[in-house]
């Protein structure tokens, strides 16, 4: 059976309703507040309500941070990999979410950031893995070079799936190339698309990314995981684009997939969500554009709820867009 290895982030959302952004040296009151597990805990809680094994291989800390973090993921069933850090807590951020339902992060990365030289070695994985790193990751400079050697050597049955996230500007392009040299599926929004690839049309943002991955595009992964690989540039309510590689230099057309149309009240974890459910559907053998054509469905469903972890389960998904 397929699992989910987790090499990303699980850090504590703070997240706080604002009617506007505040000016620079102003304040605004906010509507409403939470505490909760967030960044990559995302994705993980999307994937395991799909039904696909996760694990966490990230760092975790000691203090009320990390305890509320392992929280959320033994309530996910999420197992961990690692040891909690006995120096350091787990990290946090401030997302603010204003009227249109956008969001605006600050972040202060904590012990889910490995720095010990050698600290993803040991990491256990299997033939037909699927293995998630971000940009958050790659960014740090105690983290970020020990992140990419280990996944640039991943070996050739595991698939990569890497998001650079909002700070793909950031990571640095000896890294970023390293990765992306190994990665089987690069996902990514549409401004973080034109930051790496220096085009603004999606389109073209998508076709100059996907030449960038180099690996064999046909690959030891069992069908279904590895088959293909290839770029999402995900669009919020205009779905996304899929530009696969595959053998066939025919068959590298780039794909647009709709979305359902929904009323937003919070997009805060829709990319995370989105990244969750296509690994599930590759992890259940769906093909890449069906894969993704389940994840827009569950990443619209989300914004329709308030808080960051709000993918659907499997039955919810399949009861509310039946055809997805």
């Amino acid at each position: 059976m397929a699992r989910l290895v987790f090499a990303g982030e699980a850090i504590v959302d703070i997240v706080m309703r604002v009617p506007r952004l505040p000016e620079r040296g102003g304040d605004v009151l906010a509507t409403g507040s939470t505490v909760t597990a967030g960044g990559g805990f995302n994705v993980m809680a999307a994937a395991a309500r799909q039904g696909l094994p996760v694990s966490y291989a990230g760092g975790h800390g000691t203090g009320p941070w990390g305890d509320l973090v392992r929280a959320a993921l033994a309530a996910e069933g999420i197992g961990l990999l690692r040891d909690a850090d006995p120096g350091r807590d787990t990290g946090f951020d401030v997302a603010l979410v204003d009227d249109d339902g956008e969001r605006t992060f600050v972040t202060h990365l904590g012990a889910e950031a490995v720095t010990a030289p050698g600290g993803w070695d040991a990491t256990p994985l299997e033939p037909g893995d699927f293995v998630y790193i971000s940009g958050y990751g790659l960014v740090s400079p105690e983290s970020g070079s020990l992140l990419a050697n280990w996944a640039a050597a991943l070996g050739g049955g595991v698939m990569l799936f890497v998001d650079p996230g909002p700070l793909a500007s950031d990571i640095p392009g000896v890294l970023l190339g390293q990765v992306l040299a190994r990665c089987d599926w690069l996902s990514c929004n549409r401004r973080e698309a034109a930051l790496l690839s220096g085009a603004g049309d999606p389109v073209e943002a998508a076709r100059r990314l996907r030449d960038r991955l180099t690996r064999p595009a046909v690959s030891e992964v069992p069908a279904g995981a590895g088959a293909t690989s290839g770029v999402l540039v995900r669009g919020g309510p205009q779905g996304c684009l899929l530009a696969r590689r595959v053998a066939e230099m025919a068959a590298k057309a780039i794909s647009r997939i709709p979305a359902p149309a929904v009323t937003v009240v919070d997009t805060t974890g829709a990319g995370d969500t989105h990244s969750g459910v296509f690994l599930g559907g590759l992890a259940d053998g769906l093909s890449p554009a069906r894969a993704a054509r389940r994840a827009n469905a569950a990443a619209a469903l989300s914004v329709t709820r308030p808080g960051p972890a709000t993918s659907p389960t499997r039955a919810e998904l399949d009861a509310w867009l039946p055809d997805a």
